[in-house]
């Protein structure tokens, strides 16, 4: 089992910056892919971005690209998303996962075993 726990979020103006941690522990060993995803009120979730914990490979929606920044940092079995330049539209619940095992990235929120509770990121404009 992985548990997996955010923290980071917060309320901000369009145009500022949050950076999200996700700290997991348990046997973190059998999770390389991690990843973020989002749902807002009303709203079916979506991938935002994912990265292997091994190689640093990385993916981003096409929504968030040039402006989020997924990165890992393995002493401390955490992941971070740095999301810049912020928009209403970014309002939502993120919430890390993780999946088992090595491959690809995936974007779909079905593919990884392991969830986090989530951390609320609201952006007024």
């Amino acid at each position: 089992q992985v548990q997996l726990a955010e923290s980071g979020g917060g309320s901000v103006q369009a145009g500022a910056s949050l950076r999200l941690s996700c700290v997991a522990s348990g046997n973190t060993l059998r999770s390389d892919r991690m990843g973020w995803f989002r749902q807002a009120p009303g709203k079916e979730r979506e991938f935002v971005a994912a990265i292997s914990r091994i190689d640093g490979r990385t993916a981003y929606a096409d929504s968030v690209k040039g402006r989020f920044t997924v990165s890992r940092d393995n002493a401390k079995n955490t992941v971070y998303l740095q999301m810049n330049s912020l928009k209403a539209e970014d309002t939502a619940v993120y919430r890390c996962a993780a999946r088992r095992g090595l491959g690809i990235l995936s974007q779909e929120a079905d593919e990884y075993d392991y969830w986090g509770q989530g951390t609320q990121v609201t952006v007024s404009s």
